[in-house]
């Protein structure tokens, strides 16, 4: 994969770090940066070498200060719309339901919630904004000692964006998700820590490293259909009203996954006593009913 501001590198565990890069900007967030993710998230979908993904930032001063300002207001005029027919309707007002009045962090927020990989982002400095909101829906956040934290929007004249009013809430609480978002000010790492924001602190040499042995702690050992099937189930079974929804699709997962492979060698290893060799791969061998959200009913 090769880009203009983020940087790839696929290492031989399969573990695929993402560079936020533009370290002259503090990884400030482009539009150029935006397609970029997007577009390394559907390649590392498709990629069965990638196991799981890191996400950090050039330097040691910012994992990414929020949206680049440098075009002034402008910035939050949905810069996504590229082909304006039909923003306006015939009567002068805004059509609110043209395809282009997308928030570019809830495009890639979006991408990285259907994904399945596995990724853990590696907080390396200052993330205010979407610098933020992008790492919601993410399964893991570590952060370095020096990183600080904002939820700025307020303090802005905006409001959060990148699907985090449905993320934050889940991850942290209600009143500790509004806590911050009317605040909008900066805090340190630890405060993210004692929120539940992150799930560790690190000194800034270790986070990198700290990250990526988290990555093969879930890859190393694991079946990656198993991986797929069980981040899917967990996301979109926060959104679900009933736990009846979680049994439809937990025994839809069970039955089909033990007609596969992956599944006898499970057993056949644990009995031998040695380690196992899955081989069944997300791009081919996802059970018939996956994605289930798709089907109108799938009760």
């Amino acid at each position: 994969m090769s880009y203009e501001h983020i940087l790839t590198d696929l290492d031989n565990d399969g573990i695929l770090t993402v560079t936020l890069h533009r370290p002259e900007a503090m990884n400030a967030w482009t539009m150029t940066m935006t397609k970029e993710l997007v577009d390394m998230v559907e390649k590392a979908d498709a990629n069965d070498d990638v196991r799981a993904v890191v996400v950090t930032g050039s330097g040691e001063r910012a994992f990414c200060a929020g949206a680049d300002l440098s075009s002034g207001v402008d910035t939050f005029q949905s810069a996504l719309i590229e082909d304006t027919d039909g923003l306006n309707n015939d009567d002068g007002t805004i059509n609110w339901g043209h395809p282009g009045i997308r928030d570019t962090a809830g495009l890639f927020n979006l991408k990285v919630y259907n994904s399945v990989k596995p990724y853990i982002c590696a907080i390396n400095g200052v993330a205010v904004g979407v610098g933020v909101t992008m790492t919601l829906p993410m399964d893991i956040r570590i952060a370095s000692d020096n990183a600080r934290f904002g939820f700025v929007f307020s303090r802005r004249g905006i409001v959060p964006e990148g699907c985090s009013s449905w993320f934050l809430p889940r991850l942290v609480g209600i009143s500790k998700a509004l806590e911050w978002c009317y605040k909008g000010d900066v805090f340190l790492a630890q405060e993210a820590l004692d929120g539940g924001l992150v799930n560790e602190v690190v000194p800034q040499e270790q986070l990198l490293n700290r990250a990526k042995e988290i990555a093969r702690s879930f890859t190393q050992e694991t079946a990656q259909v198993s991986i797929a099937l069980t981040r899917q189930m967990m996301w979109k079974m926060l959104g679900a009203d009933h736990p009846m929804e979680a049994h439809k699709i937990d025994s839809r997962a069970v039955y089909a996954q033990g007609q596969q492979r992956d599944a006898k060698e499970g057993i056949d290893s644990f009995l031998e006593k040695r380690a196992a060799v899955y081989t069944d791969k997300p791009s081919e061998h996802m059970p018939e009913f996956y994605p289930w959200w798709d089907e109108p009913d799938y009760g």
